[in-house]
């Protein structure tokens, strides 16, 4: 279907593909991973032709038809399901053909190609899709002018779904979906009968709806066979059999040049020597493969930890003037209260989460909160409190007048931005560094409860990883709404449902609700009074593990930056070893020798108290 040989290009002398290779098989369901800035959405123009590489090729099988989301749907009169119709062209061309054809040939000829293609079925087809993304019936029939920006995406992504490309380009089809329209989007494109290449940096989604994985790295393409459990493991053996290569490569090389050193200038191994000088020069070690990892999130700690509960519900409604979105709220968030809100979309998950930081006031009932509770709130609209010509570091100076340049530009760094980044106007960071530049603003005072809103959207997988990590060390109240399945897994010990007009707890867990989701499951699964304190326990249990190995993590960190400073110590003292001016001085010779025995001794102990932490953390998290 597709396939590109000896690709390059460049962004103002920067490379982001050189001499790339692919070929992705008709048919096939490929996940598209890489790192953030890497230069995936780029290849999605120069497959579609909006871009012309520098050099190589990129083919595609022949009269094969391309689709990728539009960046907005029309916002204008136009129903949305028509705009969704006119996605097939041929059918639309077609329908207008057969108005004002006269030829009775060319009429018959239509109308067997719009039975070929199956027009008779199209609007139940354009609204089963519509259905799957969220717009229920009476949206479908209203104009496109009445939804914002996020819901004219998905009206963007039915058009190329029901257009059915030969080759279908998905770049980041969830960032505008809830869960419940994600599963059905993974459904979808399991079973979608053409070559799918999709950017996604959704885990369960590449697990469950493609069968291989393209990788971009070091500016080349790599091509996986299996989901992206698969590909990761395939990837770590990999790269363990490289880097065990090139030790067996470099201790040979080592070995030879001691012979080459030793014997050069002896006449009768001089032949010997030269000989393994030209072998060294063969030898060509591979390089070195290393994991891809994203700078760390910190959230600092609470500076006041509220009373419990922090937060209480008695009777409260909310929504907009006059319409009540929720009614009848009753519950309580507690400091130490992990919770993940969920529900079908249009339910007032969003509404809720304005209704906790203040955006919106209670419209009856009761409302409290502890005095002095800090909430930090993240959410796409929050995007819009950057100043698009300040800088990360202007954004943190005007949070640290009084302090150091030194400190300030620290606190960018906690914030996962580099040196560069941090002097880059935040109109031209990409999406994940605002989404961190956001979260590293609204949690620099130390909030209690952290309200987040999508907070995964346009981060990859490693910085998503790197978000759970910070999110399970972080001591406060969190409460998310997320598509991300994984986040909700690793971080959460308690289900709310958005649902009948009201919040409430839902007591399953997430397997239970995507099974009800997806029709393969009962409803809310086991059900009873004992399975629900079964479940409660479960949490309150997921809550204290949490707890204990918040701690521990804190330890591992220490202690991965005491080996670093060890690391870097024992550099200096080898190279100070390694000074001819040493020679003659026995006294200085022997103390650096002491010293570096013990910096050796300290590595060791520190990494073996890693190791025996880590194994407790991975145990404990299994438990």
């Amino acid at each position: 279907m597709l396939t590109i040989t000896d690709l390059t290009y460049r962004i103002e002398g920067r490379p982001l593909f050189e001499g790339a290779s692919l070929v992705l098989p008709t048919g096939a369901k490929a996940g598209f991973v890489g790192k953030n800035g890497t230069g995936k959405t780029t290849l999605f123009q120069l497959i579609l032709g909006s871009l012309a590489a520098d050099a190589g090729t990129i083919e595609l099988v022949k009269r094969a038809r391309i689709g990728a989301v539009a960046q907005e749907a029309p916002a204008g009169s136009t129903r949305v399901i028509d705009v969704v119709l006119a996605a097939d062209k041929e059918r639309t061309a077609l329908l207008i053909e057969a108005d004002t054809a006269t030829d009775p040939h060319r009429i018959g000829d239509i109308h067997i190609r719009l039975a070929e293609i199956d027009a008779h079925t199209a609007e139940a087809r354009a609204s089963a899709i519509l259905k799957g993304l969220g717009f229920e019936k009476d949206r479908q029939l209203g104009p496109t002018s009445e939804l914002s920006g996020g819901w004219r995406m998905r009206v963007a992504l039915a058009a190329v779904l029901f257009s059915q490309p030969d080759l279908l380009l998905l770049d980041e089809p969830t960032n505008y979906l809830d869960l419940e329209g994600t599963l059905w989007l993974e459904k979808y494109l399991a079973t979608y009968p053409y070559t799918v290449f999709m950017i996604s940096h959704d885990r369960d989604l590449l697990n469950k709806a493609v069968s291989s994985i393209v990788h971009l790295e070091d500016r080349r393409l790599t091509f996986y066979r299996g989901n992206y459990d698969t590909f990761e493991e395939t990837r770590r053996l990999r790269m363990e059999q490289n880097n065990k290569s090139r030790e067996k490569t470099l201790d040979q090389i080592a070995h030879m040049q001691k012979f080459v050193d030793r014997f050069r200038y002896t006449a009768s191994k001089a032949k010997q020597a030269q000989a393994r000088v030209k072998a060294i020069e063969k030898l060509k070690p591979p390089a070195a493969l290393f994991d891809e990892t994203s700078a760390p999130f910190h959230f600092p700690d609470p500076k006041k930890i509220p009373a419990s509960p922090m937060i209480t519900f008695d009777q409260v409604s909310a929504g907009y003037e006059d319409h009540v979105v929720l009614r009848h709220i009753t519950n309580r968030i507690d400091p130490d209260d992990r919770i993940a809100l969920i529900g079908v979309n249009g339910n007032g998950k969003s509404t809720f989460a304005k209704l906790l930081v203040g955006e919106l006031k209670a419209l009856s009932g009761e409302m409290r909160r502890s005095r002095g509770l800090d909430i930090a709130y993240f959410a796409q609209h929050q995007m819009d409190m950057l100043k698009p010509e300040m800088t990360p570091f202007e954004h943190v100076s005007e949070l640290m007048p009084y302090d150091s340049e030194a400190k300030r530009r620290s606190r960018v760094a906690q914030m996962g931005l580099t040196t560069s980044r941090m002097n880059t106007l935040a109109k031209n960071l990409s999406g994940g560094e605002r989404a961190r530049l956001l979260l590293g603003l609204i949690t620099f005072s130390g909030p209690g409860l952290m309200v987040l809103d999508e907070p995964t959207n346009h981060l990859d997988i490693d910085s998503r990883d790197a978000l759970v990590a910070a999110l399970n060390e972080y001591t406060g109240a969190v409460l998310i709404i997320s598509h991300d399945r994984h986040l909700i897994d690793a971080t959460v010990d308690k289900l709310w449902i958005a649902r009948n007009g009201t919040i409430e707890d839902f007591d399953d867990d997430l397997d239970a609700y995507q099974k009800a989701l997806t029709g393969t499951g009962k409803g809310q699964g086991k059900s009873g009074p004992l399975a629900v304190e079964d479940r409660k326990q479960a949490r309150q249990d997921s809550a204290q593990r949490r707890a204990e190995i918040a701690p521990l993590r804190k330890s591992v960190k220490e202690l991965e930056q005491k080996v670093a400073r060890l690391k870097t110590e024992l550099s200096r003292l080898d190279g100070e070893m390694a000074d001819p001016a040493l020679v003659g001085k026995p006294d200085r010779i022997a103390a650096l020798g002491r010293d570096r025995a013990r910096i050796l001794d300290d590595i060791q102990k520190a990494e073996d108290r890693w190791l025996e932490l880590s194994t407790t953390i991975e145990q404990a998290e299994k438990a």
